[in-house]
């Protein structure tokens, strides 16, 4: 059995368990193939940008349109409880990059339902990564949302359909966001919170980040200012979207930033 077999074979079977799959992969265990749309990492298709993690995923499923993976991508992020300046703000900006860049952006509840959101009704592209198997939609208010992307966008999962969302899975679904933009976006963040994880994950890859500001004692944003006082892109002009470029701004390679 070739090893793109084997992959998928010990992927279905282990619901998409990174660790897992590897070890039944080094012992070269046989399971049956699965009849789902599925990259591996041994694919000519399988984003560069994924294969620079530390755990890169074995198998990606998909459900959309995989040419979006080859066009350049922004991540934004940002809180599920977020506040009308929040969404706001993430609207505004959505729309503005949908123009020129595919969204990347969790599929979850709050800024990542306007992100994918506007940038469909911006005539743009989006694709959303989650934390369980294709055939689930949660959260189930973003059901008609799944079923618009699956159709016309692109949505990605190292998980297999059939798979809950268990709550481990999303902080390891943050690596995949962090990895596929050029830059990060956080349009709103507490300080303990799963947009800080992903935070996280783009330092650790050297990406740009930007954060937008909040006001002075403003906890629904607090994360955000940390991450500014601590060296992230302010992003406080619309001048800025507008001449939006990765080449021209710092990328927090010195390694000033750090959450906790």
């Amino acid at each position: 059995m070739e090893l793109r077999d084997l992959l998928i074979g010990a992927s279905r079977y282990y619901n998409g368990d990174w660790s897992k799959t590897a070890r039944a992969v080094q012992k070269h265990e046989e399971h049956p193939p699965v009849q789902e749309q599925c990259l591996t990492i041994c694919d000519a298709a399988y984003p560069d940008a994924l294969r620079q993690l530390r755990f890169p995923p074995w198998v990606l499923y998909y459900e959309g349109d995989l040419n979006l993976l080859k066009r350049p991508m922004i991540t934004m992020i940002g809180s599920r409880k977020c506040t009308p300046y929040g969404a706001g703000i993430t609207s505004y900006l959505a729309a503005s990059l949908a123009k020129r860049y595919v969204l990347v952006s969790g599929l979850a509840k709050g800024v990542d339902g306007i992100v994918h959101e506007t940038a469909m009704q911006a005539g743009g592209a989006t694709i959303g990564v989650i934390g369980c198997g294709l055939d689930i939609h949660y959260p189930r208010s973003n059901n008609m949302l799944y079923r618009r992307m699956k159709k016309s966008q692109l949505i990605l999962s190292e998980y297999p359909c059939g798979t809950p969302p268990r709550k481990e899975h999303f902080p390891w679904r943050n690596r995949i966001l962090a990895a596929l933009g050029e830059q990060i976006i956080v349009t709103q963040a507490a300080l303990r919170s799963g947009t800080m994880l992903t935070v996280n994950e783009a330092l650790n890859l050297s990406r740009t980040i930007w954060c937008v500001p909040y006001p002075f004692g403003d906890e629904t944003g607090a994360g955000n200012n940390l991450l500014i006082s601590q060296g992230a892109n302010i992003l406080y002009r619309p001048e800025q979207v507008s001449d939006f470029h990765p080449e021209k701004h710092r990328s927090c390679k010195d390694g000033s930033i750090s959450v906790s």
